[in-house]
């Protein structure tokens, strides 16, 4: 299992731990935004087999790993960064697709406020 091996940590009683442990290190005592900084670092909730990840486990023991956070390997952690998205990382291919979306959206609009004044209109003359 993981914790034989040091390959993850766990967080047993979140309670405790976002009452006593995050003010000491964050600005917060938020346990939902503490696992959204760790996704952003590329850290994961390690769900096991007999979970499922469906099933809600009867224990508060949360398990999180990241391929460089390995015990007595220290020299990995620079290798946490957070992930960054870019614009420059998006494709131009994309962006035409999404312009053309926007494009196609606004055409849409525009037909269906064409038809809402023609049932409006419609409408007054049938009252």
């Amino acid at each position: 299992l993981f914790p034989q091996s040091g390959s993850s940590f766990h967080v047993f009683d979140q309670g405790q731990f976002a009452k006593e442990v995050l003010p000491k290190y964050f600005k917060h005592s938020n346990m939902a935004s503490f696992v959204r900084q760790l996704n952003m670092y590329g850290f994961r909730k390690v769900v096991h087999i007999e979970q499922g990840g469906l099933v809600k486990p009867e224990k508060d023991d949360t398990e999180f790993q990241h391929p460089y956070f390995i015990r007595g390997q220290e020299h990995l952690l620079e290798n946490i960064k957070r992930k960054v998205t870019s614009v420059s990382n998006i494709k131009n291919e994309d962006i035409k697709v999404r312009q053309d979306n926007v494009t196609k959206l606004l055409t849409d609009i525009q037909v269906m406020k064409g038809k809402q004044e023609s049932m409006d209109s419609k409408l007054i003359a049938m009252k």
